[in-house]
C-alpha cells in the first residue's frame, strides 16, 4: 500500500445528514495526506454536491482498481443499493437502512483485507436499521468487545464500559484483570499508531481515588501494567486527569464508564471529536452524531466530526499518531 493511506468512507444515511458531512469532509481534503474512497451509491454523492454548492466531481468505480484520487474528485464505490425513488429526507426507512449495511460490509472486508488502511463509517439510524429485519451488523462482530476512544483535539479518552448501568460497571467490570487488559491493548495499539511510549493515564473510580475499587482492584492494576514496562499512572483523580491530558501530560486516559469519559470529551470539544473503536480488527472510527432527521439535506449539517475522523484514521494508518 501506497504510503498515504487510503480510507474507506461510507455515506451513511442517506434520508439523513450522511450524504452531507461526507461529501463536505472528504471533497477539499489533502490528498497527499489521505486518499477517501467513498463506499455508497454515487447519485447520492452528486447530489449533495450540488446541494453544497461544491466545485468537484464524482468519479463511479465498480472496483478499488479503478480509483483515481485526484484532486477535486471524489471517487465512489458503488454499491447500488438505492434509487433516487428511495430517498425520503427525514424519514426513517428499510431501504436506507440494508443500503447502510450494505456499505458497512463493503468498507469493511476492504479494511479487513488490509485493501484500505481503514475505514469511517457515516452517522446512521438505528430504527432505519431494524425496519431491514437483519442483524445490526454494525455493532457485531468488528465492534463487538471493542473499546470506545472519543477523540477531541488533545483529549483521548478510552472507555472501559459504554452503555451500562452503574451498578454494574462497579460490581462486574471495574475489576484488575479487565482494567489491565485495557491499559494493555491501549499501550499496544498506540504503538502501532506511531505513539513510541504512550503515557497512558487511569481514572480513578471514587472522589480523589479513596474507595475500596481504587484500593483493590485499579492500584493493582496500575502496578502490574508498569512492571511489564507500560507507561502508566492511576488511578488520577477524576475531577483533573482529563485536564491534565489536555495540557499534554499523557497520550489517553482511560475512563471508567460512559459519562465519566463522555462529560469530559463533550465539555473540552464536542465539536469535530471523532469515535475510534479499540480493539476491533482494524481501523475503525464514525462520527459522535447521528443522522439528524431534522436537518437532513438541508445544507445545514456541521462536518466537522467527520473531517476529524476522516483525518485521525488516515494518521494512524500511516503511523503518524493523533492529527
Amino acid at each position: 500500500m501506497s504510503q498515504v493511506p487510503i480510507v474507506a468512507v461510507t455515506l451513511g444515511d442517506a434520508n439523513g445528514v450522511g450524504p452531507e458531512v461526507v461529501v463536505n469532509a472528504v471533497a477539499g481534503s489533502d490528498r497527499a495526506v489521505v486518499r477517501p474512497l467513498l463506499i455508497g451509491d454515487g447519485f447520492l454523492a452528486r447530489r449533495a454536491i450540488e446541494l453544497l454548492g461544491m466545485d468537484c466531481k464524482v468519479h463511479s468505480i465498480e472496483s478499488l482498481a479503478d480509483a483515481r484520487f485526484a484532486e477535486n474528485q471524489i471517487d465512489v464505490l458503488e454499491t447500488h443499493t438505492l434509487s433516487p425513488a428511495d430517498i425520503s429526507p427525514g424519514q426513517c426507512s428499510a431501504a436506507c437502512g440494508t443500503a447502510v449495511l450494505k456499505g458497512f460490509d463493503v468498507a469493511a472486508e476492504l479494511a479487513r483485507t488490509n485493501a484500505v488502511g481503514g475505514m469511517v463509517f457515516g452517522p446512521v439510524n438505528a430504527d432505519s436499521i431494524k425496519l431491514t429485519g437483519l442483524r445490526n451488523r454494525l455493532v457485531s462482530p468488528d465492534v463487538e468487545g471493542a473499546h470506545l476512544l472519543l477523540v477531541s483535539g488533545a483529549l483521548r479518552v478510552a472507555h472501559l464500559t459504554d452503555h451500562m448501568p452503574l451498578r454494574r460497571v462497579i460490581e462486574e467490570e471495574v475489576k484488575r484483570d479487565k482494567v489491565g487488559a485495557l491499559i494493555a491493548l491501549a499501550d499496544e495499539t498506540l504503538q502501532s499508531w506511531g505513539i513510541e511510549r504512550p503515557r497512558i493515564a487511569l481514572a480513578g473510580l471514587n472522589p480523589h481515588c479513596v474507595g475500596d475499587e481504587d484500593r483493590d482492584e485499579l492500584i493493582p492494576a496500575v502496578a502490574r501494567a508498569v512492571a511489564s514496562g507500560i507507561n502508566v499512572v492511576g488511578p488520577v483523580a477524576p475531577d483533573s486527569v482529563f485536564r491534565q491530558c489536555v495540557e499534554g501530560d499523557y497520550d489517553i486516559v482511560i475512563a471508567l464508564y460512559h459519562d465519566q469519559g463522555h462529560i469530559a470529551i463533550k465539555t473540552w470539544g464536542f465539536e469535530g471529536n471523532c469515535a475510534v473503536y479499540l480493539g476491533a480488527p482494524f481501523l475503525l472510527a464514525t462520527v459522535a452524531h447521528g443522522s439528524a432527521y431534522d436537518i437532513a439535506w438541508s445544507g445545514r449539517a456541521d462536518s466537522s466530526m467527520m473531517r476529524t475522523a476522516v483525518a485521525t484514521v488516515a494518521s494512524l494508518a500511516a503511523g503518524r499518531g493523533f492529527s
